[in-house]
């Protein structure tokens, strides 16, 4: 299927031609007759799936469609809530590329800087209103803007709103918009707490999933290494230095471990910087922006700032530590392979995340090879274990004797591996 045959109307699939697109993904080629059709729609994908598109190009027709107002006193028709600033900006950057030649307007607002600016873009009249949480609630406080007119609601990764803590915020939302409203949610997993609120924000929906939750990328090659904790930092190291890896995006578990990762990455002269929840936005927003750039090389990030991040042509993730959820592993290693693209993701397992793997194996329905054949294997620690930004530990090999660990062939990808346990 192409999109000419999604009957588009010409200044939308004109803006489409411009932006380099010919054929739509899969939930892009579901989701927008459905949403053109006036209804609901669930839809279960993770970023990266091109779902930005699938709603924001049918939101730009159908109010085209219904004719532009240009007063600056005019009602926000459609509102779109997303829970960081990263996927935010992302949003309203689609929505004015998408939108050039509709002469529709729109503004993206979020906290964590001045509202004046974001005040004024509102004063002057804005159809398509992108929000986070927070900054909404604030200038709703303000009598600043009203959402009290809006024709077409999105929830958009719903399931990490659940996860910042954003879930009283969307209900308080919930009451003041009309009952009479086009909604569509989208959020990458359907935990049960996810199926209760879609429950309540949707009206007979269509649902549109095409990727399940428990699957990944046939395009990403997955490969675990079995490493002490104290010798991650040390595998990470020697993992980098495969020049192949031009660019990384590492997860830890804690914002305290990422800051850790990125200060002995930098005194082995590896430009990396960390993104995470402790962090301004301004500076998660020039992290992103530098690892963008390639200026730098390893973005260390916890799984709720990794949400907004959306990179082309990233080819390597590492799960430095293992998720205890194991859907979080299939977003983090979502971030590679997009697009039909190649990616490869590394998983660091230590002894004690042994059954968070048993679990990731479960839900994706596949064993993950192994890789062997490095100069931490697991046992290469004795305890008590040094702390992890140590130098590498001379302790004893398992039956080694008294050798230090072995010096074995290692250039990262192309290392020895196997595929069973």
């Amino acid at each position: 299927m192409t999109f000419d045959k999604l009957d588009l109307i010409d200044p939308i699939a004109q803006a489409v031609r411009e932006e380099g697109y010919e054929t739509p993904t899969p939930i892009q080629a579901e989701a927008i007759p459905e949403v053109l059709q006036g209804r609901d729609l669930l839809g279960c994908a993770q970023t990266g799936t091109g779902k930005t598109a699938a709603f924001s190009i049918p939101i730009l027709q159908l109010l085209y469609n219904q004719g532009l107002n240009k007063s600056r006193r005019r009602p926000i028709r459609a509102l779109i809530v997303t829970p960081t600033r990263e996927l935010a900006i992302q949003i309203g950057e689609s929505i004015e590329n998408y939108g050039r030649h509709t002469g529709l307007s729109s503004t993206v607002i979020f906290g964590g800087v001045n509202q004046n600016s974001q005040v004024n873009a509102l004063k002057n009249g804005v159809d398509i209103l992108v929000a986070t949480p927070g900054r909404l609630l604030d200038l709703m406080n303000q009598k600043l803007l009203s959402i009290r007119e809006i024709e077409i609601f999105v929830l958009d990764e719903a399931d990490r709103m659940l996860d910042m803590g954003f879930i009283h915020d969307v209900k308080r939302l919930l009451a003041v918009l009309p009952a009479k409203r086009q909604s569509l949610f989208f959020s990458a997993t359907m935990p049960p707490d996810i199926v209760k609120l879609a429950n309540t924000i949707l009206h007979q929906p269509v649902k549109v999933e095409v990727t399940p939750a428990s699957s990944t990328a046939e395009t990403i090659n997955q490969f675990v290494y079995f490493v002490d904790k104290p010798n991650k930092i040390n595998l990470l190291k020697e993992v980098l230095k495969n020049e192949a890896i031009r660019s990384v995006l590492v997860f830890t578990r804690t914002k305290h471990g990422a800051d850790k990762v990125v200060r002995v990455l930098k005194k082995s002269k590896i430009a990396a910087e960390a993104i995470h929840g402790n962090k301004s936005q301004n500076a998660r927003q020039n992290a992103l922006s530098n690892f963008k750039e390639q200026t730098t090389r390893v973005l260390v990030a916890t799984d709720i700032a990794a949400r907004g991040i959306d990179v082309d042509r990233l080819e390597y993730v590492i799960n430095y530590d293992l998720p205890n959820i194991p859907e979080s592993y299939v977003h983090r290693i979502g971030r590679t392979g997009r697009a039909g693209s190649d990616g490869t993701a590394y998983a660091f397992c230590d002894s004690e995340e042994k059954a968070y793997l048993k679990d990731i194996e479960k839900l994706i329905k596949r064993k993950i090879a192994v890789i062997d054949d490095h100069p931490f294997p697991l046992g290469s620690v004795e305890p008590p274990a040094p702390a992890e930004s140590s130098s590498a530990p001379t302790g004893q090999n398992r039956g080694s004797g008294s050798r230090p660990p072995r010096k074995a062939k290692f250039n990262g990808a192309s290392s020895r591996r196997r595929s069973t346990r």
